[in-house]
């Protein structure tokens, strides 16, 4: 039943490009002292046991970090948008494919959190 269920949510969430990833509103949005550089390692070395390594580009005054999904190789699932804040530290936006359902995985938004202050 539970392979199901995986299943199903699987299949909702389809293939979705980086494109149609960045349309949809944002799951979160927060703030971290932390500047873009120190936040995306900080957001990458968290999700390093339960996803392959994600992709890492400039993107306006910070980075952007692509996730890709769990089961799917290079099909992105998220998108880390780290801008850094003229204040100091970053702002993190973060985009899901998917996210309204309630089944996904929720390591991405784990991360995102666990890195605002360093834990």
């Amino acid at each position: 039943m539970k392979l199901a269920v995986v299943v199903l949510a699987l299949a909702m969430t389809g293939c979705a490009t980086v494109a149609d990833i960045e349309h949809t509103l944002p799951t979160m949005s927060v703030i971290s002292g932390k500047n873009p550089q120190e936040y995306a390692e900080c957001f990458v070395a968290r999700i390093a046991d339960s996803r392959k390594p994600p992709q890492i580009e400039p993107h306006r005054e910070g980075l952007r970090v692509i996730v890709p999904q769990k089961f799917a190789s290079s099909e992105p699932t998220a998108i880390v948008d780290i801008e850094k804040r003229s204040a100091g530290g970053s702002s993190i936006k973060l985009f899901e494919s998917g996210g309204n359902n309630p089944l996904r995985p929720k390591d991405i938004q784990h991360a995102v959190n666990a890195c605002i202050s360093g834990e």
